[in-house]
């Protein structure tokens, strides 16, 4: 069986009329949260901050990196705050992201392999370890990526960006940048 069979069978048996209400599309919390893809964090991250369906916006990518100061991330906040009412917005990185330690030269033989044109790796700009997002330090990654949101003309300054340290061992939260 198919991983799509898989996930439509157990979506069929999941989905029961009138068993979830309808929520607004505005976040209750009036926050908006940007982190990273990791799996550790799914069922994870928003229970230890209070956060529950209809409570908040949730942006993910890979290390909650931020490559296009102009991209589909700033995109996301902006109809956030513009349009669903979100009044914070946090950046959370989390401890042991693999995003930390992309191996480049790796990367790409791994897509060279799979058929992916070496010219097209190439023609990346900025370069694949930039566009890809890696980075050596979450801390340093929240910083910077903070900084950026902080800074574009198109997020209001009277919206605090915040930037916070996740452990997906544990659960807890560290503030790295306070945006009040």
């Amino acid at each position: 069986m198919s991983l799509l069979q898989k996930v439509l069978d157990h979506n069929k048996k999941f989905v029961r009329p009138g068993a979830f209400p309808p929520l607004p599309k505005d976040p209750k919390k009036q926050l908006a949260i940007f982190t990273c893809m990791d799996t550790r964090l799914v069922d994870f991250l928003e229970p230890a901050m209070g956060i529950k369906r209809g409570d908040a916006k949730v942006i993910k990518n890979a290390g909650n990196t931020l490559v296009d100061p102009n991209g589909g991330v700033i995109r996301s906040l902006v109809a956030a705050v513009f349009l669903l009412g979100v009044e914070e917005i946090f950046v959370i990185g989390h401890k042991d992201c693999g995003m930390a330690s992309v191996d480049v030269e790796m990367l790409k033989r791994k897509m060279v392999e799979r058929g992916v044109d070496p010219a097209a790796i190439e023609d990346l700009d900025p370069d694949l370890g930039q566009w890809v997002g890696a980075f050596s330090c979450p801390e340093e990654n929240v910083e910077r990526v903070t900084s950026i949101i902080r800074k574009s003309p198109l997020i209001p300054k009277d919206v605090p960006v915040h930037g916070l340290i996740f452990c997906p061992n544990d659960g807890h939260l560290e503030v790295i940048v306070s945006g009040y």
